[in-house]
């Protein structure tokens, strides 16, 4: 799943693709390396991150899902907003993305039934603004199952079919570095709800905390891409990044130390 976000304050790419034309360019670029979903979205989930306008959000993201879909490409609406999946649904999405699992708008789980989507519910226990003091847990993988499997029960009592849930742990997300790498190594935990399991690990904070305080962006993206085998192994559906070049050359490496042969 490549990234492509339509905002100007994204932590990993902030304005780089702010425009239509500019996020289309970036999204082709993403498939022609190895992406087999694009992932959109026009606001930003980074610490301390401002709410964007619904509007705005509007203007941002359905004008770049209908190009993409347009072309026979596979899109996800990354939104909180029921308002925003439905209209990405109708310019033709498929998936929608929303890291609060349907907690941040009350119309989102009747809109996921009604729509008929895919539907990844993500960990979440709180807002941009707050969520950074949301992570006490006793037992964080289990928590994290538990707290995403009462979301998977309000899908279903709505009338989500199972095989149209996806689940995130959600890293980064109410969650100190080591409790990202305790879920990482735990994911096993999270696989036994038996729902395909997404993980967005792509150029997060923990991931740079292992590299000099003066690394970039970009240097983020090799470690990302050893994470992103590493959850493959552990039994992911999917992996989220921005470099998809990195991350399908480390899977293409992986498949074929598996198997004994090139593809």
């Amino acid at each position: 799943m490549g990234v492509v976000n339509v905002t100007p304050d994204s932590f990993s790419d902030g304005g780089d693709w702010f425009d239509v034309d500019r996020a289309v360019a970036h999204g082709l670029d993403l498939v022609a390396e190895g992406a087999d979903i694009l992932d959109v979205g026009g606001e930003s989930t980074r610490p301390g991150a401002a709410r964007v306008d619904p509007a705005e959000e509007l203007r941002r993201v359905v004008p770049v899902v209908r190009e993409f879909a347009s072309r026979g490409i596979r899109v996800s609406v990354d939104t909180m907003r029921a308002a925003t999946a439905v209209a990405a649904m109708e310019a033709g999405a498929e998936i929608i993305n929303d890291v609060s699992a349907g907690l941040a708008d009350a119309d989102m789980v009747p809109a996921v039934a009604d729509t008929g989507a895919t539907y990844v519910a993500m960990h979440w226990r709180g807002h941009s603004d707050r969520m950074d003091v949301l992570n006490t847990y006793a037992d964080i993988a289990v928590e994290v199952r538990d707290e995403l499997a009462q979301r998977v029960d309000v899908l279903h009592a709505a009338g989500v079919a199972h095989d149209r849930i996806i689940v995130d742990p959600g890293l980064g997300f109410s969650k100190t570095g080591d409790q990202n790498w305790e879920v990482l190594a735990r994911l096993d935990v999270l696989a036994g709800l038996g729902l395909p399991v997404l993980v967005g690990a792509s150029r997060k904070r923990f991931i740079g905390a292992l590299l000099p305080d003066d690394a970039s962006m970009a240097d983020r993206d090799l470690p990302t891409a050893v994470v992103s085998v590493l959850s493959a192994q552990a039994g992911a559906w999917g992996v989220r990044v921005h470099d998809v070049l990195a991350t399908r050359r480390a899977l293409d490496v992986a498949v074929a130390w598996q198997s004994g042969r090139r593809g």
